[in-house]
């Protein structure tokens, strides 16, 4: 895959730094003007905070990283995959996510106090990574350092970095945070922009992801049971 990869970075329409400016992705202002909203629809969430799966529990590679139930999930989707259920559940944030162009997986990322995530790297720079702050109790203690550079969210406001380089994060506050979770193809012109697509079209109908799926609807039916609409 490398020359592949080598092709979309050298096609890139944005930086290929770690951090990106955020001005190199217009629609992260509508997400942003729209926080609130996403924010309120989050607390509802939270109100069945214990019933929500662990990101390992949903795709199993993570646990590399975690493998405890400290940092837990809230899926929209994930590479081809739509929650139909969680998007009724949060029909705001639902709507804003469809504005986004490129959109391979969406959920809520919720960190519990005093987790940390140790450094790792993402499989493929032909997706970019995006945190919206929702709820941040104390940004001196919630960071996130990529590719040695540190940076701290800030409710209702974003962060754009590329995930192929190393980084690691961390809630060392004594409340939850919780960001919108976003990755988004990269912007490239022809001919990267077409092997991107291939490949993430690729990643999609692998058995990791088919996988996943199975895990995520088993979830749902249990959640449903346990919390009718």
């Amino acid at each position: 895959m490398g020359p592949i990869e080598r092709l979309v970075v050298r096609t890139s329409l944005v930086d290929t730094t770690p951090m990106l400016p955020v001005e190199q992705f217009p629609w992260a202002r509508e997400l942003e003007a729209g926080w609130r909203d996403v924010r309120a629809e989050l607390d509802a969430v939270l109100s069945t905070r214990d019933d929500l799966p662990a990101f390992h529990e949903i795709t199993p590679d993570v646990a590399d990283i975690s493998t405890d139930d400290d940092w837990k999930t809230y899926f929209f989707y994930g590479y081809g995959f739509r929650s139909d259920s969680n998007c009724k559940r949060c029909p705001r944030t639902a709507e804003l996510l469809t504005r986004v162009p490129g959109l391979t997986t969406a959920f809520f990322s919720i960190l519990e106090p005093g987790k940390r995530i140790p450094p790792h790297r993402g499989p493929w720079r032909g997706v970019i990574r995006y945190h919206l702050g929702l709820m941040v109790p104390d940004p001196e203690k919630c960071a996130i350092v990529v590719g040695g550079e540190e940076a701290h969210w800030e409710e209702g406001r974003s962060l754009v970095f590329d995930d192929a380089y190393e980084h690691s994060a961390w809630n060392e506050s004594s409340e939850v945070r919780v960001v919108l979770f976003l990755d988004v193809m990269r912007p490239c012109r022809p001919p990267g922009s077409w092997a991107n697509q291939a490949v993430i079209k690729g990643v999609s109908l692998s058995p990791f992801v088919r996988d996943a799926r199975r895990k995520h609807e088993r979830w749902e039916a249990e959640y449903a049971a346990r919390h009718p609409s």
